[in-house]
């Protein structure tokens, strides 16, 4: 069975920077899989923010575009999002997903928090 464990949300402040992690495991084709983070605030629908597929081809919301950078290390089934400059509305929940064979996996989310 897939599972997805993100890590790496806290609080910072404007213009700061994090970095996300997301471990996946019950899969051996990770290296071909499109993997992605979405984002959520209370009240609204999760979002885009970024995808990978498995050549390493990026997509990015236009909001974060310039800002933000997905990778992908398949020797450790993992993708990262890294955060820079951020914002207060990029205060959400931040979630990882994997597609795999016409099925969406989400890890449980992380938060991040952009405030002074």
């Amino acid at each position: 069975q897939v599972q997805l464990v993100e890590s790496g949300g806290g609080l910072v402040q404007p213009g700061g920077s994090l970095t996300l992690s997301c471990r996946a495991s019950g899969t051996t084709i990770f290296n071909i899989l499109t993997l992605g983070w979405y984002r959520q605030i209370p009240g609204k629908q999760r979002e885009l923010v970024a995808t990978i597929t498995g050549d390493e081809t990026t997509t990015y919301a236009d909001s974060v575009q310039d800002r933000f950078t997905i990778s992908r290390d398949d020797r450790k089934n993992t993708i990262y999002l890294r955060m820079d400059d951020l914002k207060a509305e990029d205060t959400a929940v931040y979630y990882c997903l994997l597609k795999c064979v016409g099925v969406d996996y989400w890890g449980q989310g992380t938060q991040v928090t952009v405030s002074s």
